[in-house]
């Protein structure tokens, strides 16, 4: 079976992921340990398919379902990253909070503007969404503000 999420072995302790947005996360577990070729390769089926069933544009909600199910679903691991586009999330959630802040503007305002929901809007300002493009364009539009591409600092 074909999985939209692709797991590869990184060592005998870590597996990365990739799910269908191309995030990765890195899950601690002992798939790499394995003798068996047959038996690694059905565990990173696995792996890819409770990752498949559970993958959302909310990444925390995302991990605590793949936490809850992955033992009912017959695979175990020690932890999990939170995703290599945390500190993204983090960074363009906190400046969008700034800026809202810095006009005197409550969330619900904000997110009315946009034409967003106010959960959603509180989940991107803490880092705990993944949000696209138009989302950002409209809340960025409702800011007065522009995406861009910007060179990193170093």
């Amino acid at each position: 079976m074909a999985f939209k999420s692709k797991a590869n072995i990184i060592n005998n302790k870590i597996v990365e992921v990739t799910v269908p947005d191309g995030e990765k996360f890195q899950v601690y577990c002992r798939i790499g340990c394995y003798l068996s070729e047959d038996t690694k390769k059905m565990e990173l089926e696995l792996l890819e398919a409770i990752f498949d069933k559970y993958y959302s544009e909310d990444k925390e909600q995302m991990i605590n379902n793949i936490w809850i199910n992955s033992k009912i679903n017959g695979i175990s691991f020690l932890g999990i990253s939170p995703g290599d586009r945390q500190q993204e999330r983090t960074r363009i959630g906190s400046r969008i909070r700034e800026i809202r802040v810095e006009r005197d503007m409550e969330a619900r305002d904000l997110a009315k503007l946009a034409d967003i929901d106010a959960a959603n809007l509180s989940r991107i300002e803490n880092g705990k969404y993944s949000v696209g493009f138009d989302v950002l364009s409209k809340i960025a539009a409702a800011l007065g503000k522009k995406l861009d591409l910007v060179d990193i600092d170093n």
